[in-house]
């Protein structure tokens, strides 16, 4: 799906999703420190078992922003009017996330056409781990 195909865009299209790569710990590390998230129960093994926790567990806003990767691969981000999502489930270390996109609605606001998507970041096992919506420009 590309920026040009955004105005042929119909309920029910769904966009063509995107597989991240599975979540390492360096992958957590780097995330800690790009977001200024230091919890330690994403970056220090000890911390997270004391916290009952059997591992480090990825950042929630790591698997958000993999669904904002999805919306801005394929659009301009100023096209972007609204962002919401709700935390399912705990990214693990080794968690593959599969993100997708439905288009649920075409309407006019604020003088311009947009989209609603629903959104969704899922693992290797189909479990969700976050679910949201956006509304684009088009």
């Amino acid at each position: 799906m590309t920026e040009s195909n955004l105005a042929n865009l119909q309920a029910g299209d769904t966009l063509t999703p995107m597989v991240c790569a599975p979540v390492t710990r360096t992958t957590l590390a780097l995330f800690a420190g790009a977001s200024n998230d230091h919890n330690p129960i994403h970056i220090d093994t000890d911390a997270a078992r004391i916290a009952g926790l059997p591992d480090v567990i990825g950042h929630g806003m790591l698997a958000m922003a993999s669904l904002a990767r999805l919306l801005t691969g394929f659009s301009d981000p100023r096209r972007l009017r609204q962002f919401n999502v709700r935390f399912a489930g705990i990214t693990r270390v080794g968690d593959q996330l599969t993100c997708t996109a439905t288009v649920t609605e075409r309407f006019i606001a604020g003088g311009e056409q947009r989209i609603r998507l629903q959104l969704q970041a899922a693992d290797q096992k189909g479990d969700m781990k976050v679910a949201g919506e956006a509304v684009l420009a088009i």
